[in-house]
């Protein structure tokens, strides 16, 4: 991924029927300035697969995953992946690495979700030596690959590698082992505060913060209609509390607003879906997201840029959202000269 990320676009790919549309959505934002493209998954898409043919009709934009686990795949096999995009993407990829959850873990990949800091940890280690061409000599508490090593020319530079998290400890793993952090839905003293332990993660291991790329993930609606703009931030932050996983709920509630996580939940348990979005304040929302009129949004994202240690935003949409209320956040939020 070039240095200069500038702003990312995290593409939706559940909301597309077919995958050349996803692609189109990408040439697009590469016409319109971003510095890179990124994509999740969770159980829909093989992410990988569509990164390949991202990078073989992108001539510029960076490519990174938004976020594969050892949970899901081996370390060598991520090792390989990143390998393989490296090269398809002529130096373009970026491996992002992340825990998932229990919930996606147990359920969809059918395995214990134990120890995910030390899973984490070891892979990156065993990417960076599959990606280095020798033979795999690694030795640790979950994964000890050896012997072999990678049979295609290894790529130069390997792709980088860069982690998820929320919490302080996976926050100081990522910065005293990975080459980035990729944050999500921390409010903006939260993310301040992560910054402190990524730092020290840094020291930690005799490196400076200022090799990292920190790229924070930002849930974006930049459409002339701000009221259902908002509506959408609020459905969005409502089942982030209430449904997706603990960290997120988490980390909302240790930023100070336990009390709106705790009534956010209930409701929504209840099955009161209007309580459970009123139940969260503008405040909090301004904190978390960037929603609202195309002014607005550019508004709240810029809070985001200014934050020391930040080098790039990546946006991403609600879920609700339609294809023409993605492309105008997307044209809303392009960077600017």
């Amino acid at each position: 991924m070039p240095e200069n990320t500038n702003r990312g676009l995290v593409l939706s790919m559940n909301a597309y029927d077919d995958i050349d549309a996803a692609v189109d959505t990408a040439q697009l934002a590469e016409k319109l300035g971003y510095g890179f493209v990124t994509m999740g998954e969770t159980n829909g898409r093989n992410v990988p697969l569509v990164l390949g043919l991202l990078a073989e009709r992108t001539t510029d934009i960076g490519i990174a995953d938004d976020v594969l686990s050892p949970f899901s795949r081996t370390p060598t096999t991520l090792g390989q992946t990143a390998a393989t995009l490296q090269e398809l993407s002529g130096g373009r990829f970026r491996l992002r690495l992340g825990a998932s959850s229990p919930a996606l873990v147990e359920r969809w990949h059918g395995v214990d979700f134990d120890r995910p800091l030390r899973h984490v940890r070891e892979a990156i280690e065993i990417v960076r030596q599959v990606q280095s061409g020798d033979r795999l000599d690694y030795d640790g508490e979950i994964f000890s690959p050896n012997t072999l090593k990678l049979e295609s020319p290894p790529p130069k530079p390997p792709a980088p590698v860069d982690v998820a998290s929320l919490g302080p400890k996976a926050t100081e793993m990522a910065g005293r082992f990975a080459d980035g952090w990729v944050p999500q839905l921390l409010t903006i003293d939260a993310l301040e505060e992560r910054l402190t332990d990524l730092r020290r993660g840094a020291e930690l291991g005799d490196r400076s913060a200022d090799q990292l790329l920190v790229t924070p993930h930002l849930r974006a609606g930049a459409i002339e209609d701000s009221s259902r703009a908002r509506r959408y931030a609020r459905q969005h932050v409502a089942f982030m509390i209430a449904r997706y996983g603990p960290y997120y709920r988490k980390a909302i509630a240790d930023a100070g607003w336990m009390d709106v996580t705790e009534a956010v939940r209930t409701a929504w348990d209840d099955g009161d879906r209007d309580v459970a979005l009123a139940s969260i304040p503008d405040e909090l929302l301004d904190d978390l997201v960037a929603a609202g009129t195309p002014n607005e949004a550019r508004e709240q994202l810029e809070r985001f840029e200014a934050v020391d240690g930040v080098d790039a935003v990546q946006v991403s949409f609600f879920g609700p959202m339609d294809e023409a209320e993605r492309r105008e956040t997307m044209r809303a939020l392009a960077p600017r000269e």
